[in-house]
């Protein structure tokens, strides 16, 4: 076929046209991210109109009531710092990531949070995951640049590399031992924590589910890395369930537990599993450290960490997912665990 002058403009400008089109299908896709101002109330009494700062071992330093314009604003299952008390990362139950950098005053109490972002989680293609049971994250680690995350519903654990700009679909899925014919649909790993890298478990991850229950009425657990590898479960005590945990620097585990019914609201408890008892066939037990109820300043506390302080205070850190409720708050506390 032959072409005039004319022709040929007309057929590379086509051609140009046509690359132009469908270049983006060829450009990675990835979700955006989205800055979010949040402002923080300052809590400055645990106990409802009692100035207490001392609750058993534990020694309130402050919090702060958090509210955001955005509606993706919220449900904040897990979180870890990424610099002790400082910068962080989370993973929102409504399949969001979350970053940013908790702020203190000169009297190191809890002051406001800046630089706050969400991002969806993303398939392998790079797009977002709409579907809620897909990305129900409830339970987070963070190691050596690795977000080790836990889902339920579509139970798994599995491992994201962490890039704040651009959190990419998970690179690896663990095995989390425990008979996935165990795991109930809404009860999965809402605790995912490294040990004590000098412990007996060399820094290996564990996994405690939220409530799934053995026959003898014990919560499902696994150390699923490490050199003792293996099921174990943790003591059930009372009517409260496990939503998150982390070691602290003796090699206890630290949970955070709650407990709900209609006719008396939320209750809270932080109970100290002793190292000793995290083991292959196992039953972990340990007391509880702290206790409290609707006449305190908690809502549905759902994440954990426990980080140390510039002048050497071990300090324990919670965060409350609100279910995108106007009946429940985001809330972030700060303790002090006194270790003698």
């Amino acid at each position: 076929m032959i072409f005039s002058r004319g022709g040929i403009r007309q057929a590379l400008l086509a051609c140009v046209l046509a690359c132009a089109s469908v270049s983006p299908a060829f450009a990675e896709a990835r979700a955006p991210v989205e800055a979010i101002e949040v402002s923080a109330r300052p809590i400055t009494e645990f106990q409802v109109g009692h100035n207490q700062k001392l609750f058993g071992p534990l020694e309130f330093v402050g919090g702060l009531e958090m509210t955001a314009s955005s509606r993706d604003f919220g449900a904040l299952s897990a979180f870890r710092f990424l610099k002790p008390g400082g910068d962080f990362i989370g993973v929102a139950d409504t399949g969001f990531w979350f970053f940013g950098t908790i702020t203190h005053d000169a009297d190191k109490r809890p002051s406001g949070v800046s630089d706050f972002r969400m991002q969806q989680m993303v398939d392998a293609s790079g797009r977002p995951i709409e579907e809620k049971w897909e990305v129900d994250a409830e339970g987070l680690a963070v190691k050596d640049g690795i977000a080790t995350v836990g889902f339920e519903r579509e139970q798994r654990v599995v491992q994201f590399k962490i890039d704040p700009d651009n959190m990419k679909a998970p690179f690896k899925t663990l095995d989390y031992l425990v008979p996935a014919r165990e795991l109930r649909q809404n009860r999965g790993f809402e605790t995912v924590a490294h040990a004590n890298p000098h412990g007996q478990h060399e820094g290996g991850l564990v996994v405690v589910s939220e409530k799934s229950l053995d026959k003898a009425g014990n919560i499902y657990a696994a150390i699923i890395e490490g050199p003792r590898k293996g099921v174990f479960t943790v003591k059930r005590n009372g009517d409260f369930d496990i939503t998150d945990g982390a070691f602290l620097p003796d090699g206890d585990l630290l949970l955070l537990e709650r407990s709900f019914s209609m006719a008396r609201g939320v209750k809270m408890r932080l109970r100290r599993i002793y190292g000793e008892s995290i083991e292959k066939g196992a039953v972990a037990d340990g007391p509880v450290l702290m206790e409290a109820d609707m006449g305190y300043q908690i809502d549905n506390l759902e994440g954990l960490d426990v980080w140390t302080r510039d002048d050497g205070a071990l300090m324990v850190s919670l965060v409350s997912d609100d279910n995108h409720s106007i009946l429940q708050r985001n809330l972030y506390l700060e303790f002090i665990l006194h270790q003698d």
